[in-house]
């Protein structure tokens, strides 16, 4: 079993792993629940806003030189409308909420503790910030019955939960992508959970 190893970076540091980082988050999201026909170029410049981004951060899991995932997270004041607007309705103080993206990390690299690991390195970095009193994330909402959910499935809301997290139905919005299999992009509902950050 290879020992993973962490590193976090923000700001130009990043630039050297961009392809890479692309690379793997169009291999792991193609996967249920996202199934995300990927983009390169879209990858390209979406992981662009955490080299310019104040405060962002991606956490990097190494198998010796090999990047085998990624985490990411910055301010939620730097996010976009969409991933704001819920928090803005139910009278949030934006400034105050860091916002932790996607994690990916091969098949091969899980059940090794990086889920954890990704967790802790988001939420220091958001202490280490300063002014952040949430930590939160959102999540893909998918129906139980849907064609593509892989037998014995299990979701992760327990280990969210298990992290500190809550889940906050009152707080949702939707993001576009294009399914595996399909001509055209279509909303997907995303629901957010969330935690102090003592």
């Amino acid at each position: 079993m290879a020992r993973l190893t962490f590193q976090r970076l923000s700001g130009a540091t990043l630039h050297r792993y961009i392809p890479e980082l692309a690379r793997l988050r169009m291999r792991v999201f193609r996967d249920f629940p996202y199934l995300y026909d990927g983009d390169p170029e879209y990858e390209a410049r979406y992981l662009q806003t955490y080299v310019e981004a104040p405060h962002s951060v991606i956490v990097l899991a190494f198998d010796g030189d090999r990047v085998v995932g990624a985490s990411s997270g910055l301010p939620l004041i730097h996010e976009t409308e969409e991933v704001q607007q819920p928090f803005r309705e139910a009278d949030y103080a934006v400034e105050t909420i860091f916002y932790c993206g996607e994690s990916v990390l091969l098949p091969d690299y899980r059940g090794q503790g990086a889920g954890v690991a990704f967790f802790e390195h988001r939420e220091d970095h958001a202490r280490e910030t300063g002014g952040m009193k949430h930590s939160c994330f959102c999540a893909v909402e998918r129906p139980v019955t849907h064609p593509a959910r892989p037998a014995g499935y299990q979701p992760l809301d327990e280990f969210w939960q298990h992290r500190g997290y809550e889940r906050h139905p009152e707080l949702a919005t939707h993001f576009s992508w294009k399914d595996l299999g399909d001509s055209h992009e279509s909303l997907k509902p995303m629901t957010f959970w969330m935690k102090p950050l003592p």
